[in-house]
This record gives structure tokens, C-alpha cells and sequence, in this order.
């Protein structure tokens, strides 16, 4: 997706020729059809960065939806976070104060804010942002019938919900290629740098481009893309999947926002199954308190429901194809039912699902790397972690400024990969947390 974003932004709202877009694969088809497509302008700090920065993605996502006339779909019903611990919304309650004065927009409190999540087909722009606070557990079962009867708390978010990002894509790839733009399907094999420049690149199939400019944006891939032109980035990848199943009996209404439980949970298993998971030794975290998280959204106009939990987010090598945890689906099905107990009568049923997913390319305080790199004509767009779907469009825009000379916004510098190079930023990254803003 952030390729596809930088070859529309520079090709079509730029006007740029002579631009090839390199992949081994169809655009897309490694991660960026593999996630939920869900946006929000929800961060946290340190700063206001993140938000500004998403913010400027949304309305670049509109745009594009409207100059698209209709080629997508956006849902704006918001992300809903739902608590049964009253001290833990309290929390929730401190975190939605801090993000709201970042630029997320207003709170609203009290059962009276309450209302049916519209979703109009432009992805509402003119629809209220910011947060509802809520600690009525009646009011808040009116509103979402479905979900437990030990909910205390929830906050909705507004600016947020999930769009059609591949027909987005292919509606860009359209015109990225009316524009001119060259889609080669072929392998970057090697980087000519010759006088401390880029001077040109080596395909695996089709010889050779000779180009001064070069943009990284390799997904997951990105360290050894970097390796090319003799960098080591700071990044590494996580293993993220969903569960995509049908639910035929409807556990979860169709008009249902993105769901998603902030509590720690105890998966429910019979004596058995304990004692299969027992016997193996990888599988014995699947038995003790396990993170908060477990989110859920319908998809399409269906029967189908997206189910996505990330318990084990150690660092590791990409590689492909990815390999799930088997029991995975089967967690994730119990998990959700803290949340949703209707979803406790597809116990069982995980295999009848379609488990899979791909890797968050991460850097250690989960901000993206956009800007220039430090081999002349080279440059970067990646790192995008579990936003990229939401965030390419401002990404590649950032990129183009870059790229073209323009005037940056702000939140530039701490996006650049240079920053590493600033000890203070290093400094200022101590405690920070490599999950910082994600679900």
C-alpha cells in the first residue's frame, strides 16, 4: 500500500513521469490485503505527531474516496473499547483525556451521548469526532445488545471505523498507470551506488533501470532492502493474523464498529484440551492469564466476521510463507466470547474459519521512517507497523514533500530516519513502548 500511495502521489496528484513501480509480486498481496482495514485517529504521545499525522491520512483517504466517486467504501462507526473493570476504565477515561488533547477531537460523557453509529457511505466527514464516555452498563447493552453483561465502561471512538482498502489500491493502480506509471513485475536484485549515490538497480528478469532516485518501500521486507544500499534500519517484525469466519447465525450485527475487548483474559478449555496443551510445551501460555485486546468487525455484506488478537508479539525474522500458531483460531474464538458470549457457540468451530495475516515491520518506538536516507538519491517509506493501511496516503505525501522540495509538515523530523542520528530524540525514546498506539 505505501508503494502504490507514493507512485499515486507523485504520478497523479504531482503530475511526475517516468516512475516504475518494482514488485515480484501483485501490488498488494504480500501484507497489505492481509489486514483488517480498520482506521482511527486515536494515538497517544509523546507528542502530538501520531495524530497530526493520521489525521492528514483520513482526509487524504476521503479525498480520495470522493475523487474516486464511490470506486470504495468507507464505514466511520468508530472503534469501540469495552472494559468489565471499573478501575481499568478509569484508565481508559485518563488515556482518552490525553489523546483528545493531542487533536483527536472532544469527549463526551454520560448514557445521554448515545446514539445509532451512522454509516454513510462517503465515510462521513461531517460526523462528530473525538470519544464517548460511558459507565451505564445498561445503556451501553442497549446500544450493543451483544456484548457481556459485565461490561462497565466503553469508550467510543468516532474519527474511526474500516474501509475497502484493496479496491482503494486497485482504484489508485488505475490511475497510477493512466498517469503513465510503469508496474514492473520483477525482483530488485542489487543497488548500483557508485560516487556515494544511487545510479541505478539490477532486476532479477528484466536487466537493468537506470534511475538517481530510488524509493524503499518493501513492507516487512525493509531490512533487506536496506541492505542493498549498505544500511542497517532500526526495525524488526512482529506476526500479526485474524480469523476470518461466517457467522451465519448473526452473533454480530452486520452494522456492528470495531469491537474491542481492553481486558486480560483466561481462555476457557475442558479437561482435555488442558491436557493437550499441557503436552506441549509451546502451547502452555495458551493455559494462564493472557493480554487484553481481542478485537472483532464484520466484513462485506456477508455473513463473514474478522477476529484479530496478537498473545505472542516477539520479535522475529519474516518469513514466507508465515506459519500460525495451530491453536490460534481456537484462542481467538474463545478470547472474543469474554466480549461477545454468543461467539461461545463457535467453540470448536476455528477450523472452519480461514486463519492468516502478516508482519508489522516495527521500529523500536513504532513511529514510521519516511523521509531521505543517508546514501544520496535514496530514500524510505516503511516502518508503517499495523497503520499502514491507514496511514500510506500520508505517508507518501510526507515522502513527495521530501522527494520534491516542498514545505514538510512538523511531525517530519521525528518520522525521518535521521532522528536516530539526534541524541536527544534517542534520549527521549528511554521507556518508551515498541507497542506504543497499537491494538
Amino acid at each position: 500500500m505505501a508503494g502504490v500511495a507514493t507512485a499515486y502521489h507523485l504520478a497523479v496528484r504531482r503530475g511526475l513521469r517516468d516512475i516504475k513501480l518494482v514488485d515480484e509480486r501483485e501490488p498488494l498481496t504480500l501484507t497489505s490485503d492481509k489486514g483488517t482495514e480498520g482506521y482511527r485517529n486515536w494515538f497517544p504521545g509523546p507528542g502530538p505527531q501520531m495524530m497530526r499525522f493520521m489525521n492528514r491520512s483520513i482526509d487524504l483517504i476521503e479525498e480520495t474516496r470522493a475523487e474516486s466517486a464511490g470506486a470504495f467504501q468507507i464505514h466511520r462507526r468508530g472503534y469501540v473499547m469495552l472494559t468489565s473493570d471499573p478501575d481499568r476504565f478509569a484508565e481508559m477515561v485518563t488515556t482518552a483525556e490525553a489523546i483528545s488533547s493531542l487533536g483527536a477531537g472532544p469527549l463526551r460523557r454520560g448514557p445521554q451521548v448515545i446514539g445509532e453509529v451512522p454509516s454513510p457511505s462517503d465515510g462521513g466527514p461531517s460526523l462528530p469526532g473525538g470519544a464517548d464516555l460511558i459507565d451505564d452498563p445498561d445503556a451501553i447493552r442497549r446500544r450493543f445488545p451483544f456484548v457481556t453483561d459485565r461490561v462497565r465502561g466503553m469508550v467510543h471512538v468516532r474519527r474511526a471505523g474500516f474501509f475497502d482498502a484493496v479496491a482503494m489500491a486497485r482504484w489508485m493502480l488505475e490511475r497510477v498507470r493512466s498517469a503513465g506509471v510503469e508496474v514492473v513485475r520483477d525482483r530488485i536484485e542489487a543497488v548500483d551506488i557508485t560516487g556515494g549515490r544511487v545510479r541505478g538497480v539490477r532486476l532479477a528478469a528484466s536487466g537493468r533501470i537506470d534511475t538517481g532516485r530510488l524509493v524503499l518501500a518493501a513492507g516487512p521486507l525493509m531490512p533487506e532492502a536496506a541492505r542493498m544500499i549498505g544500511i542497517e534500519l532500526p526495525v524488526f517484525c512482529e506476526l500479526h493474523a485474524k480469523l476470518a469466519l461466517d457467522d451465519r447465525d448473526g452473533v454480530v450485527p452486520r452494522t456492528a464498529p470495531m469491537m474491542i475487548w481492553n481486558d486480560p483474559v483466561v481462555l476457557e478449555w475442558s479437561d482435555a484440551e488442558r491436557r493437550s496443551l499441557e503436552a506441549e510445551p509451546e502451547a502452555r501460555a495458551l493455559l494462564g492469564p493472557l493480554p487484553a485486546g481481542v478485537h472483532l468487525r464484520p466484513r462485506g455484506s456477508g455473513c463473514e466476521l474478522l477476529l484479530i488478537w496478537t498473545y505472542d508479539a516477539r520479535p522475529r525474522a519474516a518469513e514466507w510463507p508465515p506459519r500460525y500458531d495451530p491453536h490460534y483460531g481456537e484462542a481467538l474464538l474463545r478470547a472474543a466470547a469474554h466480549m461477545v458470549p454468543g461467539l461461545a457457540g463457535h467453540a470448536g468451530r476455528a477450523a472452519a474459519g480461514r486463519v492468516d495475516g502478516g508482519y508489522y515491520c516495527k521500529t523500536p518506538e513504532n513511529r514510521p521512517l519516511v523521509g531521505p536516507l543517508p546514501v544520496e538519491g535514496a530514500w524510505v517509506i516503511g516502518a508503517l507497523s499495523g497503520f499502514g493501511i491507514m496511514g500510506a496516503h500520508a505517508a507518501a505525501d510526507l515522502l513527495c514533500a521530501h522527494l520534491e522540495g516542498d514545505a514538510i509538515p512538523e511531525y517530519a523530523q521525528v518520522f525521518a530516519p535521521s532522528r536516530y542520528s539526534d541524541p536527544e530524540y534517542v534520549e527521549s525514546m528511554r521507556g518508551w513502548r515498541g507497542w506504543s498506539g497499537q491494538l
